[in-house]
């Protein structure tokens, strides 16, 4: 078996430096970055070439804790496909999780464009309970060694078109009762290198 090269080494994409931004944005709002260190770091981030020159920008941030995120008005309704699940304003569009672990569950908000990367670490996405910012959203999924589960509705459409090198990136089952006219679009892209992302439909209330 070949020996495995050192994942810090492999070139970051903007997707995943904008993830690191995110992050940085997030810890100046709670007040554990002043403005200086938080244009310092943003400068370091966006000319990041590798995840090793990434790594340490957010080494001494809690980034496997979820931001707090504003639940949606009103109950979500069982079935997933109707259109009263759509709509609602996000409070989270990213999520890393770099030697450590990070989720989004229960009541939130799917924003048109997340962003979830996962280095040496775990994600979970749970989008059964979730409402979506617009009928479509796009999830775009980056784990090196490392990986990302992503538990869907039942009855939503769903897209996957992600690139596996040494690695997977799962298809989820066809629905059992089909698709429900009118319901929110997921699609999902990425890479998993050394990792995997797991894409699996499940009933409300089932385990993950």
């Amino acid at each position: 078996m070949s020996e495995v090269g050192d994942p810090r080494l492999q070139r970051a994409s903007d997707a995943d430096r904008e993830a690191v931004a995110e992050v940085l944005r997030r810890a100046a709002g709670d007040g554990r970055l002043t403005l200086d260190e938080l244009h310092e770091r943003l400068d370091s981030t966006y000319s990041a070439k590798t995840y090793g020159e990434l790594e340490p920008i957010v080494s001494d941030l809690p980034v496997a804790l979820p931001p707090a995120v504003r639940p949606p008005s009103g109950p979500v309704p069982r079935s997933a496909g109707t259109v009263a699940r759509i709509g609602g304003v996000p409070t989270s569009r990213s999520a890393v999780a770099v030697f450590g672990g990070a989720e989004r569950k229960g009541l939130w908000v799917v924003p048109e464009s997340f962003t979830a990367f996962a280095l040496f670490g775990g994600i979970d996405l749970d989008l059964r309970e979730a409402r979506f910012e617009r009928r479509e959203v796009r999830l775009q999924l980056t784990a090196v060694f490392g990986g990302i589960d992503v538990v869907v509705p039942e009855d939503v459409e769903v897209h996957v078109d992600g690139t596996g090198i040494f690695g997977g990136f799962g298809q989820p089952e066809a629905p059992v009762g089909g698709v429900a006219p009118g319901g929110p679009v997921i699609r999902i892209t990425g890479l998993a290198l050394f990792g995997g992302v797991d894409v699996k439909r499940r009933a409300p209330g089932a385990k993950p």
